[in-house]
């Protein structure tokens, strides 16, 4: 079972919430699954912000952009692979992006289309089963935790 659906009233009361919280950075993640079971998982090179670090295809929302529309872009900019449905919202982890700001990604599980991944931003990328997702960000392994716990 996937948790709450992405309906416009989720959406709008996820972004009242930010900003009561003082975020000033919206950011979106996709939890992906293949056909195995495996979660897509992409590495940042050593000389970007948090190098080295295994995460989510994810990125920032832009001005006048929903969570939504901005996953799908982020998805197919950071992957190459195109996203054909968006499930249930996975929660959120907040954090210091690399310009100071306080940073809130919301997660959800996407379904994806396409032929293979293509890395544009990261240096590589994996189809991490279980083990291999410990080497994720403990922030990542716990919406993980949350998409497993699901069942999703």
């Amino acid at each position: 079972m996937i948790p709450a659906s992405t309906t416009p009233g989720l959406l709008d009361a996820l972004a009242r919430v930010a900003e009561r919280d003082g975020i000033e950075k919206a950011v979106v993640g996709a939890v992906i699954v293949d056909k195995s079971g495996k979660v897509l998982l992409l590495h940042r090179s050593a000389d970007d912000y948090l190098g080295g670090l295994w995460e989510l295809p994810s990125g920032g929302v832009d001005p006048g952009e929903s969570l939504i529309e901005a996953l799908r872009r982020e998805v197919v900019e950071e992957t190459g692979l195109t996203v054909q449905a968006v499930g249930g919202y996975l929660g959120h982890f907040d954090y210091r992006s690399g310009s100071g700001r306080r940073a809130r990604q919301y997660n959800f599980v996407a379904t994806v289309t396409g032929a293979s991944v293509k890395l544009s931003e990261h240096d590589d990328h994996l189809w991490a089963d279980e083990d291999q997702q410990g080497q994720a960000s403990s922030a990542v392994r716990g919406v993980l935790g949350t998409w497993r716990r699901l069942g999703a």
